[in-house]
C-alpha cells in the first residue's frame, strides 16, 4: 500500500491546527488531524473544507497495523506517558516528529535509535521553540567559537500570547518541580525558578532577570554539542510577575501547586491572563575561546506567537522529512540541521542576530 499520508496527532489542538492548515496547502487531502475525539477532528476538517481529513487515534491504545498502513509521517503534538505508540510507528518504518518539551519522555525515545535505524525510519525530537530553536541557536553560538565551555540559554515568554492548555499545564507543573542537570560531568540539583541571572535580550527588551527552569535543551546539548555546562532560564515580559513568581518559590507557595484544585486554578488563571504582548525572545550566551583568547558569542531571536513558531518549525521539518530520505535513527534537531536551514522561512515571524566579543 502506498504510504503518502501525514498524520498530525493532536491535530485539532492549539499547535496542531496550525501544522495541519499549513501542510494542507502543500499536501491537500493527505493531511489528517487525529485525536481520540472524532467529532472534534471532523469539525476541524469541515472548517478547512476537507483540505485536512479527520482521523480517530487514541495514543493510550496501541494502534493496529492497518490503521497506520498508508501513513508516511506522524507529527506528535500530544504528551505521551510511554513510547509504545512511537515504537509502533518506527517498527513500520514511519517517519516521526515530536514537539514534546518533556525530557523524561524524550530520553526514552532516544533509546529507540537502534530500532529506527534497523527499519529505515527517521525520528526528529526537540521540535519547536524550547527545545528546538534554542538547540539550533546554541549550535550557532558554539560554531562562532573555537572552543565552548558553557552555554546559558534565556527564554522570555509574553503573557499576552495565546498558549494551549497542555503547554500551560506543563509550565505550571514545572514551576514547583526541582530537577537535576549534568554539569561538568556531575549531577547538579536545581530548584525551579531560582538562581536568577541578568540577561540582555537586546533592543527594546533590554536586561531582564531569568530563572532556572526545566527545559529539555539543557539536558540534551551537553551530549549533542559536547559542551560541559548548559543552563536554561525563563522569564516573562511582565517583569513584576517574574519577580513575584520567584518570591513565591522562595517562600514555598509554589510547592502547593501539587494540590489539584490549586493547580487547576493556576492553569485557568494563566490561560486567561493577557498582561503583556504576544511575543517571545531567546538569548544564547556561549563562553569559551576564539583564536586563543577568552570570547563570548551571543545569538538573539525575537518574534511573536510562540505557538505559531512551534508550528512553523514542525511544518518545515515535515516537508524536509516527507520529501527526502534522511539518515535513519532518532535525532534531536541540531544533530541534522543548522539554523540557516530555517532562517529564511521564519523571517516573517522571527528575527535572529548574532555577535562575538573577544575579551582580552
Amino acid at each position: 500500500m502506498l504510504r503518502d499520508q501525514i498524520v498530525v496527532i493532536g491535530g485539532y489542538g492549539h499547535v496542531g491546527q496550525g501544522i495541519c492548515q499549513e501542510l494542507a496547502k502543500s499536501y491537500p487531502g493527505k493531511v489528517y488531524a487525529a485525536g481520540k475525539t472524532l467529532s472534534r477532528a471532523e469539525a476541524f476538517s469541515q472548517a478547512t473544507d476537507g483540505r485536512v481529513q479527520p482521523m480517530q487515534i487514541d495514543i493510550r491504545e496501541i494502534p493496529g497495523e492497518q490503521l497506520l498502513a498508508g501513513v508516511k509521517l506522524v507529527i506528535m503534538c500530544l504528551d505521551q506517558q510511554n513510547t509504545a505508540f512511537v515504537e509502533v510507528c518506527l517498527k513500520q518504518g514511519i517517519r516521526y516528529i515530536d514537539v514534546s518539551a518533556d525530557y523524561h519522555f524524550l530520553s526514552q525515545v532516544e533509546q529507540l535509535h537502534s530500532l529506527a535505524a534497523a527499519t529505515g525510519a527517521t525520528a526528529i525530537l526537540s521540535v519547536g521553540l524550547a527545545p528546538g530553536l534554542t538547540n539550533l541557536l546554541s549550535l550557532q553560538a558554539a560554531r562562532l567559537l573555537d572552543k565552548t565551555d558553557n552555554i546559558s540559554i534565556s527564554l522570555m515568554l509574553g503573557l499576552g500570547d495565546s498558549h494551549g492548555k497542555a503547554a500551560i499545564e506543563w509550565t505550571i507543573d514545572n514551576l514547583r518541580r526541582d530537577f537535576h542537570t549534568i554539569t561538568q560531568g556531575k549531577r547538579q540539583p536545581h530548584a525551579s525558578f531560582t538562581d536568577g541571572r541578568k540577561t540582555d535580550f537586546g533592543g527594546f527588551l533590554g536586561r531582564r532577570t531569568a530563572y532556572r527552569f526545566n527545559f529539555a535543551d539543557q539536558h540534551i546539548l551537553p551530549r549533542t554539542l559536547q559542551v560541559p555546562d548548559v543552563s536554561t532560564r525563563l522569564c516573562f515580559d511582565h517583569a513584576f510577575l517574574t519577580w513575584f513568581m520567584s518570591a513565591l518559590k522562595r517562600i514555598g507557595v509554589l510547592n502547593m501547586l501539587n494540590v489539584g484544585w490549586i493547580r487547576d486554578g493556576a492553569v485557568s488563571l494563566f490561560g486567561a491572563m493577557k498582561l503583556g504582548k504576544p511575543l517571545f525572545a531567546l538569548k544564547i550566551d556561549a563562553y569559551g575561546e576564539l583564536k586563543g583568547q577568552p570570547a563570548h558569542a551571543e545569538c538573539f531571536l525575537q518574534g511573536t506567537e510562540e505557538a505559531a513558531i512551534t508550528a512553523r518549525v514542525a511544518v518545515l521539518l515535515a516537508k524536509k522529512l516527507y520529501g527526502v530520505e534522511m539518515e535513519p535513527g532518532v535525532f534531536h534537531i541540531e544533530q541534522l540541521f543548522r539554523y540557516e536551514s530555517f532562517e529564511q522561512d521564519l523571517a516573517d515571524i522571527a528575527d535572529m542576530s548574532s555577535q562575538v566579543t573577544v575579551r582580552t
